[in-house]
């Protein structure tokens, strides 16, 4: 049985781990009562950055841009991963982000995204008025000189609260969860690093690997300060789960074998020439 997996890298079982993992997660998390969520998306690439796929000696499908959307509940106690989706970052993700995220939830949340423009359809779309929805648009100044270089980014000079739908409390309007969240993927999953070549190779593998970690952190990974795992606080799981009940899941995917036919000796296995 294959069974190398390791949270951060993917071994020969990413197939099966990643499909498992997707199984299991969108079994389990349905109907969250969170509050609030705020959702977010983190940027990578496939096989080549998007300015050098033109030039690829071997064109692969998928290579370029990649972006993991995530939304999280925005509490304190609990932060459970709600949904995620790998892709692009354009209108379309975004309402299939959505509606992935509406149907995952119990009751009306207040949900509070960036400025990126594509989500005001799209949480109309998926929600229409059954949501208090807020978006915190970052202001960015120019970058200084001592700044500027790889991955340099602009100076956050303030933010501006938008109420977009509903009533949303503007002492919630944050996306600072999803913020965090997306630093612990970059901590956690070596194909996140910038400037390594540790990326993904296929676009597959960077959502196998995306759903294997959205399992690790909602399942198996304990919160300091709780001592429990989000699924546990928020009432989604009542056990600590762990890499081999993750090898179970791979088991329960696979197919069966079937049965083994009669045994028969060759010649020269029974002594016979």
């Amino acid at each position: 049985m294959r069974r190398s997996i390791r949270v951060g890298h993917v071994g020969i079982a990413h197939y099966d781990a990643g499909r498992a993992c997707a199984l299991f997660h969108d079994e389990k998390v349905r109907g969250v009562k969170a509050r609030r969520v705020h959702v977010d998306e983190i940027w990578s690439f496939t096989a080549a950055k998007q300015k050098n796929v033109a030039g690829m000696k071997k064109p692969i499908d998928g290579a370029g841009d990649t972006w993991t959307w995530t939304a999280i509940e925005a509490e304190a106690d609990t932060k459970l991963i709600i949904s995620r989706l790998v892709g692009g970052r354009d209108s379309d993700y975004a309402m299939a982000f959505m509606d992935n995220l509406r149907s995952w939830l119990a009751h009306r949340v207040q949900l509070t995204s960036d400025g990126h423009r594509v989500y005001l359809e799209a949480v109309e779309d998926a929600f229409g008025g059954d949501i208090d929805y807020a978006q915190l648009v970052k202001l960015y100044g120019s970058a200084p000189e001592s700044a500027k270089g790889r991955y340099s980014p602009r100076e956050c000079i303030g933010a501006r609260k938008e109420r977009i739908e509903g009533n949303p409390d503007p002492a919630h309007i944050s996306t600072s969860y999803a913020e965090r969240q997306n630093l612990t993927m970059r901590m956690q999953m070596r194909r996140f690093t910038r400037l390594t070549n540790a990326f993904s190779k296929k676009f597959e593998n960077h959502m196998h690997m995306v759903a294997l970690h959205t399992v690790w952190y909602n399942f198996m990974k304990m919160h300091k300060a709780l001592r429990v795992t989000p699924a546990m606080a928020s009432g989604t799981s009542d056990k600590l789960w762990s890499m081999i009940d993750v090898a179970g899941m791979i088991d329960a995917t696979l197919p069966k074998p079937g049965k083994r036919g009669p045994y028969r000796m060759t010649a020269a296995q029974n002594g016979k020439t």
